[in-house]
């Protein structure tokens, strides 16, 4: 009989997080503890509105599963009980730390893994003005790799000025969907002569088609347009890489299999997080070994993280340790 414990948490986040969808001062993460033998298993989430969750729908979805963990409901089994995203992601977590809890050994080992090592994550730059934007850029132009949220007209700017100001670092730009295909077309061989080596989803997830057919000088990345293993087919010639978030897939289980079906038909990998603490973060270090790409930064943009959380040396993120998770 497996035990179920739901809540919500709020975490402040250090500053104003914008994006082009808005921004906030704040993040409400869902938590689930699952229990077993005197075992527990925890897993965190967090609901997006952009895909129509919200944390009270999210909770509902897990506590509609009560019943079925007392009466056995595993791991294997929730895949078909809840469809992918935020509330499969908390609970699927939570199942493989209560596993490995159970079994006294590591996640990884328990899904076939090499011991995880240490990961250089991205920087993420909030939206802002270009002026801003470069200041933030100067403050953090030691980190190898900064991700910058931008949004349409006055982008070239902005990464003008964070490039003027980090001249070392990696750049990679996420416009949430904010652009259109002209934009695209007409920033994308000025990002590429700045220095950018990678684009995330450039247009609207139901408008990405054009994508097939401009010119990418610069690696092209999906986001909202991929969720799980299913929605890859559909990406082929749209993107060059896929960007995997445990909120978007609904757990590691879906996360490890994503990223093998994304590999074998030819994509590079990102693996991506929300503003999250370091629960969150725990699964995708293990999704996270070996890829292009890395934006695991959460727990730096918060204002504090939760007990015995990674271990962040600057960019530099370690793996978790089995007092957080796994």
């Amino acid at each position: 009989m497996t035990g179920l414990d739901v809540r919500r948490e709020s975490w402040p986040i250090r500053g104003t997080f914008a994006i082009s969808r808005g921004s906030r001062t704040a993040t409400e993460v869902v938590v689930v503890e699952l229990t077993r033998d005197g075992h527990v298993g925890r897993g965190e989430c967090v609901p997006y509105p952009r895909y129509g969750e919200t944390v009270e729908g999210v909770i509902a979805d897990i506590e509609s599963l009560r019943a079925r963990l007392a009466g056995g409901l595993d791991r294997e089994a929730l895949q078909a009980a809840l469809p992918a995203g935020a509330a499969r992601n908390a609970v699927d977590c939570a199942f493989w730390d209560l596993e490995a809890k159970r079994a006294g050994k590591r996640v990884f080992e328990l899904a076939g893994l090499s011991a995880p090592k240490p990961l250089t994550t991205a920087y993420t730059l909030s939206l802002d003005a270009p002026e801003a934007m470069g200041r933030a850029a100067a403050e953090n132009a030691h980190r190898p790799l900064l991700k910058l949220k931008v949004t349409g007209e006055g982008d070239l700017d902005r990464v003008r000025a964070v490039r003027a100001n980090a001249p070392k670092s990696r750049l990679v730009v996420d416009a949430n969907e904010a652009w259109t295909a002209e934009q695209f077309e007409r920033f994308a061989p000025a990002l590429a002569e700045l220095g950018v080596v990678m684009i995330e989803q450039p247009l609207p997830a139901k408008a990405d088609a054009p994508l097939a057919s401009l010119k990418r000088p610069i690696p092209v990345c999906a986001d909202e347009s991929c969720h799980d293993a299913a929605t890859i087919a559909q990406l082929v010639g749209r993107y060059d890489m896929i960007n995997i978030k445990l909120d978007k897939t609904g757990g590691l289980t879906e996360a490890l299999k994503l990223r093998r079906v994304a590999e074998e038909k030819g994509f590079g990998v990102m693996v991506g997080c929300m503003i999250a603490t370091s629960l969150s973060m725990a699964p995708a270090v293990l999704v996270a070994q070996g890829v292009a790409v890395i934006d695991l930064d959460g727990p730096l943009l918060l204002a504090r993280d939760r007990a015995a959380g990674l271990r962040y040396e600057g960019s530099t993120v370690h793996p978790a340790e089995p007092a957080l998770w796994g």
